[in-house]
């Protein structure tokens, strides 16, 4: 007789990635320092406490300073990979936003890069020994793929994602693979595989979803440029809670081929290429950018510094000539919303749930909230999926705008309490549309300022909710962003509309890095 196998429990699992992702560590030389114990709950400025001059100098230059500085031969790509590994274990330690490093790829990739400019003395491309980090469900080639579900570690990619081939022609130098939630759907970076990602700026808070391991990696300099993903705002809020930029293109600009999650949906690739040089802002002979301003969805009111990062960016806009600014009124947000709920989980959560019984791991609070208990989830017909896909095309055909851009809150309030992000209005309604959005950094919680209002009388369930969880105290430095939108396919126009504004009125007020 021979004794059964026993299956490995979910916990031992789990306990195997992050030994995988330790051991990643070990291969990185000289050795990272070990921290104090007691660290303060802004812990933005601690990796420069433990790196040295050049590399503190490397890894806070923008990816802009560091191609060039690449391409001109003042630094080699061997010396940036390795501040940016270093730096990235010390993001680890600090917030716990690396899923796994790749440190024998990327030295022995910049050592190639090196080795051409030695020879060619020329860069290889636009990104020659650019590090870049990306989202763990971003295919790297023989490398784990599990979309946040323990039930999916060891299944390994085959290949690297299209967009990740695409990054490697250009000359970048692919280092880091980072966190994410239970099978990638919440606003905040939580799974059973690595735990809670935290906020640099205020580890109680989150550091947003479902690529808040990329907004926490970024916003300590442990990275010069991310790629996530996004289908209700998780680029859009890691981004907003961490003060970076967060840019959610039009679905179908850039490839998911080789991108894993356990619903993808139609996979095809419009062949538009980055209109750079096309005048896209100002048309029909305008002769101003006109901004729409959303001052509230209509479902969850702005909490105060929401609300003041947008008051002071508009008084700002509207002294500026060639701006003209006008009212925007949010569009049937609660039909919208009611939309997003049965789309996101057309089968009332059936194919999350079974994910999460192949390994026997529990929903995380945020998840089973979102995917099982939200009002509206509901197992859909095929005839209910007809019906709720036409409402879908219809709120797109009905949402019809005569302004360039759109200028909103990203989240209802700061970077919130972990466990708490329900609310995805104010990002998802752009999915629902497929319209390009990107978040910017304002300003900072102000606790005087941004003095709660105790007298205020919630609209609902979702108001309530998150009018409850703001604590001006308790999201102290945090980072106060909001968003702009463009039409589809106008995601070019989204950006020049933003370097527009930044250059006029000096965005942001306060630089939410440092």
């Amino acid at each position: 007789m021979t004794a059964s196998k026993t299956e490995p429990s979910w916990q031992d699992i789990a306990s195997a990635v992050q030994a995988t992702r330790d051991k990643s560590f070990e291969q990185v030389h000289p050795e990272v320092p070990v921290l104090p114990e007691a660290l303060p709950s802004r812990v933005v400025d601690i990796p420069r406490q433990h790196l040295s001059q050049s590399e503190v100098e490397i890894t806070e230059s923008s990816a802009e300073v560091l191609v060039a500085s690449l391409a001109a031969g003042k630094l080699t790509a061997t010396a940036v990979a390795n501040a940016f590994l270093r730096r990235a274990i010390i993001a680890q330690k600090l917030t716990n936003c690396i899923y796994e490093l790749l440190p024998d790829r990327a030295l022995a990739r910049a050592k190639e890069l090196d080795d051409f400019f030695a020879q060619h003395g020329k860069p290889t491309g636009p990104l020659h020994g650019l590090p870049i980090s990306v989202k763990a469900h971003i295919g790297i080639s023989g490398k784990d793929n599990s979309a946040g579900f323990v039930g999916w570690v060891g299944r390994t990619s085959p290949d690297d994602a299209n967009i990740v081939k695409i990054l490697l022609e250009a000359g970048a130098v692919v280092y880091a693979r980072t966190t994410e939630p239970q099978g990638l759907m919440a606003l905040e970076t939580c799974s059973n595989i690595t735990g809670n990602t935290l906020n640099p700026h205020n580890t109680a808070l989150s550091s947003g979803g479902s690529s808040g391991g990329e907004s926490a990696l970024q916003a300590l300099h442990g990275s010069p440029l991310g790629i996530g993903s996004d289908i209700g705002g998780s680029i859009r809020s890691p981004a907003a809670n961490c003060g970076l930029y967060g840019l959610k293109p039009t679905a179908g600009r850039l490839p998911i081929i080789g991108v894993s999650a356990y619903v993808m949906g139609d996979s095809s690739l419009h062949q538009i290429p980055w209109r750079e040089n096309e005048p896209l802002i100002y048309q029909n002979e305008r002769k101003k950018l006109t901004i729409g301003v959303m001052w509230d969805d209509g479902v969850v009111k702005p909490a105060p510094p929401v609300a003041r990062a947008l008051r002071e960016t508009v008084d700002r806009l509207k002294m500026v000539d060639n701006i003209e600014v006008i009212e925007w009124k949010p569009y049937q947000q609660k039909e919208a919303l009611e939309i997003l709920t049965r789309l996101y989980a057309p089968d009332g959560g059936k194919a999350f749930a079974e994910n999460l019984k192949l390994s026997g791991e529990p929903y995380l609070p945020l998840l089973q909230w979102t995917l099982r208990d939200a009002p509206g989830i509901e197992e859909l017909s095929l005839h209910g999926v007809w019906d709720w896909t036409m409402k879908r095309e219809v709120f797109r055909y009905s949402y019809l705008q005569e302004m360039d851009v759109i200028l909103c809150p990203a989240y209802p309030t700061p970077a919130p309490l972990l466990d708490t992000s329900r609310y995805w209005g104010y990002t998802s309604v752009w999915n629902l549309l497929n319209y390009p959005a990107i978040v910017f950094p304002v300003t900072r919680v102000d606790v005087e300022k941004d003095a709660k209002d105790l007298t205020y009388t919630p609209r609902n369930e979702f108001d309530s909710w998150c009018h409850t969880h703001y604590d001006p105290k308790k999201q102290k430095d945090a980072p106060v962003s909001l968003q702009l939108v463009a039409k589809k396919f106008e995601d070019e126009k989204v950006v020049q509309a933003l370097k527009e504004i930044k250059e006029q009125i000096g965005l942001p007020f306060i630089d939410c890095l440092k």
